[in-house]
C-alpha cells in the first residue's frame, strides 16, 4: 500500500521547498496531498492533489506532515516535519523551537549542531541533516566550475521587506544612477511582502539596462547574476553557493564572505571589488557554504523522505512530549475555524 504525504504551506514560497520532495515521493509509488492555510494554493499545477478542509486531511491521514512554516496544525494525523524556509540570515528566531516539530531537517552543520544541542536538551524533537529541498534542481543545474564574469557584467539587486532591515529605500538612488551608466545589466527583485511603493519606484527604473523581475522562485535569477547586492536576507546565502561575491549594506551578521557596506557612496566601489573576485574574498565563500550547505548533489528530497522512515521505522516519537503550547494551538484553530 503507498505511504500519504502532506505539505502544509501558509505562504507562497512552500511550492517551490516542496516540489522535489513531490518529484520524490512520487518516484517511490507513494502519495501526496497540499494543504494551505493562506496564499500559494493559486500556484500550484492543475494535477496536484489539493485538500480544502481539515475534515479532508483527517481522511487523507498522512504519515507525515512536511513543511517549511515555523507552525503546523498539532491536530493533523502524521508527524511533523520542518524543512525551513531559508538560512540564517541573522534575523531573530530562526534557531528557535515553537514545540510544534517532532523532525527538524536541517540544511548544514552550522544549522545542525545548534538545533542538536537544544534536541539534547529538550528531548521532544529529532534533528537529522539533510540539506534544503529547494536547492536540489539548483544544485543539479551548477555548472561544476565558476563561470567568468560576463561582459558587461549582471548584477542582481534583492531586498528584504522589513524596514529596520531593508536598504531598498536607502540605496534606490545609487541603483538608480548605475543602471543608467549603462556599464552593468541589472536584474532587480524584492520581496513578495515589500510595500507597494517601494516596488513601483523599482519597477519605474525599467530601461535597456535593469530589469524588474516578478519571479516567484529567486533561484531563477543566480546563474545569470555576477554579483548580487542585498541587505540582511536569506537569499543571499543561498546566492553564495553558487560561489559568488555578494554585497550587503548594514547586514545583521556580516562576515568574511560578504563584502558590507554602511555607507550609500561605497556601493558602486564594493560591486567593483566583488567583480574582481578577490582570493581571501572567495575563499571565505567556499568555507561559508560548505557551513550552511555541505551537500550539492542535489538528493535533500530523497534524504528527508528518508530521515522520516527511519524516525517512524524507531518509534515515531521522542524521549519527551512537545509542550502544550495551548495559546499558539488555539490561535491555529481559531484561524482555521476546527475544533473536533
Amino acid at each position: 500500500m503507498s505511504k500519504h504525504y502532506l505539505f502544509y504551506g501558509s505562504e507562497r514560497y512552500t511550492q517551490a521547498i516542496m516540489r522535489p520532495i513531490d518529484a520524490a515521493i512520487k518516484a517511490r509509488g507513494d502519495k501526496v496531498a497540499w494543504f494551505f492555510n493562506g496564499p500559494g494554493a493559486e500556484d500550484l499545477q492543475d494535477d496536484d492533489h489539493v485538500l480544502a478542509t481539515v475534515d479532508e486531511v483527517m481522511r487523507w491521514n498522512p504519515l507525515a506532515v512536511i513543511t517549511p512554516n515555523n507552525m503546523v496544525p498539532h491536530f493533523f494525523p502524521g508527524v511533523k516535519v520542518q524543512t525551513f524556509h531559508g538560512f540564517d540570515a541573522g534575523k531573530p528566531r530562526h534557531i528557535y523551537i515553537r514545540g510544534f516539530f517532532d523532525l527538524y531537517c536541517t540544511t548544514g552543520p552550522k544549522d545542525t549542531g545548534q538545533f542538536v544541542a537544544l534536541a539534547n536538551k529538550l528531548q521532544h524533537f529529532h534533528v537529522v541533516e539533510t540539506g534544503w529541498p529547494k536547492l536540489d534542481y539548483f544544485f543539479s543545474q551548477l555548472p561544476k566550475a565558476l563561470p567568468p564574469v560576463k561582459n558587461p557584467p549582471t548584477i542582481l539587486y534583492h531586498s528584504t521587506f522589513s524596514p529596520s532591515w531593508s536598504a531598498a529605500e536607502i540605496l534606490y538612488p545609487e541603483v538608480k544612477r548605475l543602471s543608467q551608466t549603462g556599464e552593468w545589466k541589472w536584474v532587480v527583485t524584492l520581496h513578495p511582502k515589500m510595500s507597494p511603493d517601494i516596488r513601483s519606484k523599482f519597477k519605474a527604473l525599467e530601461n535597456d539596462n535593469l530589469v524588474f523581475s516578478d519571479a516567484d522562485n529567486i533561484l531563477e535569477l543566480f546563474t545569470d547574476a555576477d554579483v548580487m547586492c542585498s541587505d540582511t536576507s536569506s537569499a543571499l546565502s543561498e546566492f553564495l553557493l553558487t560561489r559568488k561575491p555578494v554585497v550587503t549594506f548594514k547586514n545583521r551578521r556580516p562576515g568574511p564572505q560578504l563584502i558590507d557596506i554602511d555607507n550609500p557612496a561605497d556601493f558602486e566601489p564594493a560591486i567593483r571589488k566583488a567583480l574582481t573576485r578577490p582570493t581571501q574574498l572567495m575563499n571565505a565563500i567556499e568555507q561559508f557554504g560548505a557551513d550552511i550547505h555541505p551537500t550539492r548533489d542535489g538528493k535533500s528530497a530523497e534524504r528527508i523522505l528518508d530521515a522520516i522512515n527511519e524516525f517512524i521505522a524507531q518509534g515515531g516519537k521522542n524521549p519527551k512530549t512537545k509542550p502544550w503550547n495551548l495559546w499558539r494551538k488555539f490561535k491555529l484553530r481559531q484561524k482555521m475555524k476546527y475544533w473536533k
